[in-house]
Protein backbone atom coordinates (compact mmCIF):
# COMPACT_ATOMS: atom_id res chain seq x y z
CA UNK A 1 0.00 0.00 0.00
CA UNK A 2 1.48 3.31 -1.10
CA UNK A 3 0.78 6.39 1.04
CA UNK A 4 2.08 9.92 0.48
CA UNK A 5 2.07 12.80 2.95
CA UNK A 6 3.80 16.12 3.47
CA UNK A 7 4.25 18.67 6.24
CA UNK A 8 6.33 21.74 7.02
CA UNK A 9 9.10 22.33 9.52
CA UNK A 10 9.74 25.92 10.75
CA UNK A 11 13.47 25.78 9.93
CA UNK A 12 15.69 26.17 6.85
CA UNK A 13 16.53 22.93 5.04
CA UNK A 14 19.86 22.30 6.78
CA UNK A 15 18.37 22.82 10.24
CA UNK A 16 15.32 20.68 9.40
CA UNK A 17 17.60 17.92 8.10
CA UNK A 18 19.55 17.82 11.36
CA UNK A 19 16.33 17.69 13.40
CA UNK A 20 14.71 14.93 11.36
CA UNK A 21 17.79 12.73 11.66
CA UNK A 22 17.73 13.11 15.46
CA UNK A 23 15.54 10.09 16.21
CA UNK A 24 15.49 10.42 20.04
CA UNK A 25 14.30 14.01 19.62
CA UNK A 26 11.53 13.45 17.08
CA UNK A 27 10.23 10.03 18.21
CA UNK A 28 8.14 11.47 21.10
CA UNK A 29 6.44 13.79 18.59
CA UNK A 30 4.69 10.85 16.94
CA UNK A 31 1.34 10.21 18.69
CA UNK A 32 1.33 6.84 20.43
CA UNK A 33 5.06 6.27 19.90
CA UNK A 34 7.65 5.44 22.54
CA UNK A 35 11.39 4.99 22.01
CA UNK A 36 12.57 1.98 24.04
CA UNK A 37 16.30 1.91 23.41
CA UNK A 38 19.02 4.19 22.13
CA UNK A 39 20.92 3.45 18.94
CA UNK A 40 22.03 -0.17 18.84
CA UNK A 41 25.11 -1.76 17.26
CA UNK A 42 23.23 -2.59 14.05
CA UNK A 43 22.13 1.01 13.68
CA UNK A 44 18.51 0.39 14.71
CA UNK A 45 16.23 2.06 17.23
CA UNK A 46 13.71 -0.15 19.02
CA UNK A 47 10.37 1.26 20.02
CA UNK A 48 6.63 0.86 20.37
CA UNK A 49 3.64 2.36 18.57
CA UNK A 50 -0.02 2.24 19.62
CA UNK A 51 -2.79 2.93 17.11
CA UNK A 52 -6.47 2.15 16.75
CA UNK A 53 -7.96 0.60 13.63
CA UNK A 54 -11.70 0.85 14.13
CA UNK A 55 -12.49 -0.57 17.58
CA UNK A 56 -9.18 -2.46 17.86
CA UNK A 57 -6.20 -1.11 19.79
CA UNK A 58 -2.93 -2.37 18.32
CA UNK A 59 0.48 -2.15 19.94
CA UNK A 60 3.39 -2.72 17.60
CA UNK A 61 6.84 -3.35 19.02
CA UNK A 62 9.82 -3.44 16.71
CA UNK A 63 12.69 -1.45 15.28
CA UNK A 64 13.52 1.17 12.68
CA UNK A 65 16.80 1.87 10.94
CA UNK A 66 18.12 4.21 8.29
CA UNK A 67 18.59 2.29 5.03
CA UNK A 68 19.88 5.22 3.00
CA UNK A 69 20.98 8.75 3.88
CA UNK A 70 21.75 11.13 1.02
CA UNK A 71 22.78 14.31 2.81
CA UNK A 72 23.69 16.23 -0.35
CA UNK A 73 20.15 15.69 -1.68
CA UNK A 74 18.42 15.86 1.70
CA UNK A 75 16.78 12.49 1.14
CA UNK A 76 16.65 9.39 3.32
CA UNK A 77 14.96 6.00 3.46
CA UNK A 78 13.87 4.43 6.75
CA UNK A 79 12.90 0.78 7.23
CA UNK A 80 10.48 0.06 10.09
CA UNK A 81 9.22 -3.37 11.21
CA UNK A 82 7.06 -4.36 14.14
CA UNK A 83 4.78 -7.08 15.50
CA UNK A 84 1.59 -6.70 17.48
CA UNK A 85 2.30 -7.60 21.11
CA UNK A 86 -0.81 -9.83 21.20
CA UNK A 87 0.29 -11.86 18.19
CA UNK A 88 -2.32 -10.50 15.79
CA UNK A 89 0.10 -9.87 12.97
CA UNK A 90 2.87 -7.58 11.86
CA UNK A 91 3.56 -4.43 9.90
CA UNK A 92 6.55 -3.25 7.93
CA UNK A 93 7.17 -0.08 6.00
CA UNK A 94 9.77 1.64 3.88
CA UNK A 95 9.53 5.40 4.37
CA UNK A 96 11.29 7.66 1.92
CA UNK A 97 11.43 11.33 2.84
CA UNK A 98 12.89 14.33 1.05
CA UNK A 99 13.24 17.99 2.00
CA UNK A 100 12.62 21.09 -0.10
CA UNK A 101 12.86 24.79 0.87
CA UNK A 102 9.66 26.84 1.07
CA UNK A 103 10.55 30.39 2.06
CA UNK A 104 12.01 30.36 5.55
CA UNK A 105 10.60 26.88 6.18
CA UNK A 106 11.09 23.39 4.80
CA UNK A 107 8.57 21.06 3.21
CA UNK A 108 9.00 17.38 4.06
CA UNK A 109 7.55 14.93 1.52
CA UNK A 110 7.05 11.34 2.68
CA UNK A 111 6.30 8.26 0.59
CA UNK A 112 5.42 5.11 2.53
CA UNK A 113 5.21 1.56 1.24
CA UNK A 114 3.20 -0.21 3.97
CA UNK A 115 2.73 -3.97 4.30
CA UNK A 116 0.40 -5.66 6.82
CA UNK A 117 0.07 -9.36 7.63
CA UNK A 118 -2.06 -11.57 9.86
CA UNK A 119 -5.23 -10.31 11.53
CA UNK A 120 -3.82 -6.81 11.38
CA UNK A 121 -4.26 -6.90 7.59
CA UNK A 122 -7.98 -7.67 8.09
CA UNK A 123 -8.43 -4.81 10.53
CA UNK A 124 -6.82 -2.49 8.01
CA UNK A 125 -8.45 -3.95 4.89
CA UNK A 126 -9.97 -0.56 4.08
CA UNK A 127 -7.25 1.36 2.25
CA UNK A 128 -9.20 4.57 2.83
CA UNK A 129 -9.13 4.07 6.60
CA UNK A 130 -5.36 3.42 6.60
CA UNK A 131 -4.75 6.52 4.47
CA UNK A 132 -6.93 8.70 6.72
CA UNK A 133 -5.14 7.35 9.81
CA UNK A 134 -1.74 8.07 8.25
CA UNK A 135 -2.81 11.59 7.30
CA UNK A 136 -4.15 12.20 10.79
CA UNK A 137 -0.97 10.97 12.47
CA UNK A 138 1.25 13.00 10.12
CA UNK A 139 -0.71 16.16 10.91
CA UNK A 140 -0.36 15.62 14.66
CA UNK A 141 3.32 14.74 14.33
CA UNK A 142 3.94 17.98 12.41
CA UNK A 143 2.17 20.04 15.07
CA UNK A 144 4.07 18.38 17.91
CA UNK A 145 7.40 18.75 16.10
CA UNK A 146 6.75 22.43 15.36
CA UNK A 147 5.90 23.03 19.01
CA UNK A 148 9.04 21.19 20.17
CA UNK A 149 11.21 23.29 17.84
CA UNK A 150 9.60 26.51 19.09
CA UNK A 151 10.14 25.46 22.72
CA UNK A 152 13.81 24.61 22.17
CA UNK A 153 14.67 27.77 20.17
CA UNK A 154 17.18 30.04 22.00
CA UNK A 155 15.60 33.07 23.67
CA UNK A 156 15.83 36.17 21.50
CA UNK A 157 16.76 34.13 18.41
CA UNK A 158 15.83 36.17 15.36
CA UNK A 159 14.97 32.93 13.63
CA UNK A 160 12.50 31.94 16.32
CA UNK A 161 9.59 30.33 14.45
CA UNK A 162 7.01 31.53 16.98
CA UNK A 163 5.90 34.06 14.37
CA UNK A 164 4.48 31.12 12.45
CA UNK A 165 2.79 29.56 15.47
CA UNK A 166 -0.66 30.89 14.56
CA UNK A 167 -0.39 29.13 11.23
CA UNK A 168 0.71 25.82 12.67
CA UNK A 169 -2.57 24.07 12.01
CA UNK A 170 -2.57 24.95 8.33
CA UNK A 171 1.16 24.46 7.80
CA UNK A 172 1.19 21.17 9.69
CA UNK A 173 -1.38 19.47 7.51
CA UNK A 174 -0.57 16.53 5.30
CA UNK A 175 -1.73 16.06 1.70
CA UNK A 176 -5.49 15.58 1.38
CA UNK A 177 -6.21 15.83 5.09
CA UNK A 178 -6.84 18.19 7.91
CA UNK A 179 -4.45 18.70 10.80
CA UNK A 180 -5.92 18.94 14.26
CA UNK A 181 -6.89 22.51 14.98
CA UNK A 182 -5.28 22.24 18.38
CA UNK A 183 -2.14 20.37 19.48
CA UNK A 184 -2.17 17.86 22.31
CA UNK A 185 -3.02 19.41 25.67
CA UNK A 186 -0.08 20.42 27.83
CA UNK A 187 2.75 22.92 27.93
CA UNK A 188 4.89 23.55 24.86
CA UNK A 189 7.23 20.67 24.20
CA UNK A 190 5.18 18.15 26.20
CA UNK A 191 3.87 15.43 23.92
CA UNK A 192 1.13 12.96 24.81
CA UNK A 193 2.00 9.27 24.48
CA UNK A 194 -1.67 8.18 24.42
CA UNK A 195 -2.90 6.24 21.39
CA UNK A 196 -5.20 8.02 18.99
CA UNK A 197 -8.73 8.07 20.37
CA UNK A 198 -10.87 5.56 18.46
CA UNK A 199 -14.00 7.64 19.10
CA UNK A 200 -12.41 10.87 17.86
CA UNK A 201 -10.95 9.19 14.79
CA UNK A 202 -14.25 7.42 14.08
CA UNK A 203 -16.23 10.66 14.25
CA UNK A 204 -13.69 12.34 12.00
CA UNK A 205 -13.90 9.53 9.42
CA UNK A 206 -17.73 9.69 9.46
CA UNK A 207 -17.53 13.45 8.90
CA UNK A 208 -15.19 12.95 5.93
CA UNK A 209 -17.60 10.45 4.37
CA UNK A 210 -20.56 12.84 4.83
CA UNK A 211 -18.62 15.64 3.15
CA UNK A 212 -17.79 13.38 0.22
CA UNK A 213 -21.43 12.30 -0.14
CA UNK A 214 -22.67 15.89 -0.05
CA UNK A 215 -20.13 16.93 -2.65
CA UNK A 216 -21.19 14.06 -4.88
CA UNK A 217 -24.89 14.96 -4.48
CA UNK A 218 -24.23 18.53 -5.61
CA UNK A 219 -22.63 17.47 -8.87
CA UNK A 220 -24.97 17.61 -11.90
Amino acid sequence: MEITNSFRVPLPVEGAWDVLLDVPRIAPCMPGAKLISAREEDGAYSGELQVRLGPVLLTFRGAARMKEVMSSEHRAVVRAEGRDTKGRGSASADLSFSLAPEGDETRVDISTNLMLSGSVAQYGRSAGMIKDLADHMTGRFAENLRREIVASAPAGDSGDPTASRDGAAGQGRSNGTMAQGRPDDGAAGEVSQKPISGLRLGLWLIWRQLVRLLRGARRP
